[in-house]
Order: C-alpha cells, then structure tokens, then sequence
C-alpha cells in the first residue's frame, strides 16, 4: 500500500469521527433550539390569553353585567375563559394546527370539558400542587405537538357562578342547566390553560439546516483532503520518488548521475543530501577499486 493511499485512510478515520461528532452535537443543538422556539410560541400565546381574561375580566364583565340583557339572558361574553377560548377560536382560522383550551373537569360550558388527556394533566396538577407548569410532546396526526399547560385554581370570584346551584344567576343555569359546573371549591384546582403547538415546521427548519451543515461540512473536509494530498506529494512523495528512482538506477551500476537537487532544510532536504553524500561516496570507491 503506497504512503499517500495510507495517509489518506488515516485523514479519512480522522475527518470521519470529527464529521461524526459534530454532527451529532450539532442535530442535538438544532432540535433543541426548535423545542426552545414551540415552547416560547406557547408561553407566548399563553401570555396573550392571559391578557384576554384579566381585559374581559376587569373592563368588560362590569359593563355588560349592568345590561338588561345580562339578566334576562346570560351572557357568556362576561366569562374570562369565554373570551379566551373565543379569541383562539378567531385565530385558529388562520393557525389551525395552534390550539388554546381552557379544560375543566367539572365545566359549566360542556364546550370545556376535558378530554382523556387533558383530564391527566388536571389530575396531574392535583397530585403536585407546587407544580405551576408542565411541559409535554404527544403525537397527533399532523404530527409531534408540543404542549404547556398551567393549572387553574377557583378564585373566590369563581364561587358566585360555581359553588351552588342557589348562587348561581339565574340566567347562567337556565342556558347550561344545574347538572354540571358546581361543586367546586376555594383554591381547588378546577381546570387547566393548555397551549398546543406543532412541531413540525421547527422540526423541518431544524433538519433542513442539518442537511446543509453536512453538506458543508463533507465539502470542506474532501477539500481538504484534496490540498492535504496535493501538498504531500509535491512536499514528500516527489522528493521521495527522486530519491528511490536514482537509487534504482544507481543499484543496477549506473553511478555516473549528477547529484540530486537540494530545497531547502526540511528532512527531506537532509534525505537527499545523504542520498547525494552516499552517492559520492559510492563513486570515489569504485574509482578506488580501478584505479
């Protein structure tokens, strides 16, 4: 096996593994970095519902509670939740795949009652009262969902619509009934805010820039190797090949050669110029010997 076919098998091995390693770091970076960007979406839509209920709750409840309107027929526009889960209603219009819920276990709304999971993650809530947030993944069939969910605590200001049926106004029970939304208690955690937003566009972003990074990076590293193979064989294979050549020749009896060429103090330089001494050498003894 020729020197240049090994040193090529070792900078293979060695780019190899590096391409390997920083391959593997850097994927694990880029899906990081696109769980990180889903999960500030999802705070931030959070964020955003929150403002929606302290607005409803502070500048819009008063007002249409004082309306004729209010107490002839309950309007569910007074209800914080209402206006959130409506105002994310309107942007699923647009974002279909971006989900807000407001799930209870024991809504007045069946609209808020809480699927299978979302029970899990009420009860899960229950279970770890110092827990304030969760943060999870789950399939769905457009793909990975990345989920936060806060738990909500009933307020004092909860207790008037949903401790008992006789508090409760009553417009409120005659639009959902008496059969569901009551029964809750101060400070119990009665439902949670859930933020749902695919992964899949972060994800695709994510894998497209980890496809280019190994394009760039095979591409840097075979030109390297390239002008790492060029500069061997013009610094040592060449030389060297010299060398081995006139040795050949100088074998077979043929010792009236000039010397080699010596450029410049490297050791191959210092190889020829023993070549070129030994050479000499070689010469002054056959003169000896017929002389």
């Amino acid at each position: 096996m020729k020197l240049l076919t090994k040193f090529n098998i070792v900078l293979i091995v060695v780019f190899g593994l590096g391409l390997y390693l920083i391959s593997n770091n850097a994927y694990n970076f880029l899906m990081s970095n696109a769980r990180q960007q889903v999960l500030q979406q999802a705070e931030l839509m959070s964020a955003s519902a929150t403002v929606t209920k302290d607005y409803t709750d502070q500048q819009v409840s008063p007002i249409l509670e004082k309306t004729p309107e209010h107490y002839n027929d309950f309007l569910p526009q007074t209800i914080p939740f209402y206006a959130a889960n409506a105002t994310f209603r309107l942007l699923r219009k647009q974002y279909p795949d971006y989900t807000i819920r407001e799930a209870a276990l024991n809504p007045t709304n069946l609209d808020d009652r809480a699927t299978e999971w979302e029970a899990d993650l009420i009860n899960y809530f229950r279970n770890n009262p110092m827990q304030k947030e969760h943060v999870g993944q789950r399939n769905t069939p457009i793909g990975p969902v990345l989920y936060v969910a806060y738990p909500i605590v009933a307020q004092a200001g909860c207790m008037t619509c949903h401790s008992e049926v006789s508090l409760a106004p009553r417009a409120m029970v005659r639009r959902y009934g008496r059969d569901h939304g009551f029964g809750w208690n101060p400070n119990e955690i009665v439902a949670a805010q859930i933020v749902s937003v695919p992964m899949s566009v972060p994800v695709m972003m994510a894998k497209k820039g980890f496809r280019e990074l190994l394009i760039g990076l095979g591409a840097i590293f075979l030109l390297t190797i390239v002008l790492i193979d060029v500069a061997m064989y013009l610094i040592v294979i060449r030389p060297l090949r010299r060398v081995s050549k006139n040795a050949d020749v100088i074998s077979k009896g043929e010792i009236d050669m000039p010397p080699l060429e010596v450029k410049g103090r490297d050791e191959i330089a210092e190889v020829t110029a023993s070549f070129n001494r030994m050479h000499t050498s070689l010469v002054k003894a056959f003169e000896m010997l017929n002389s």
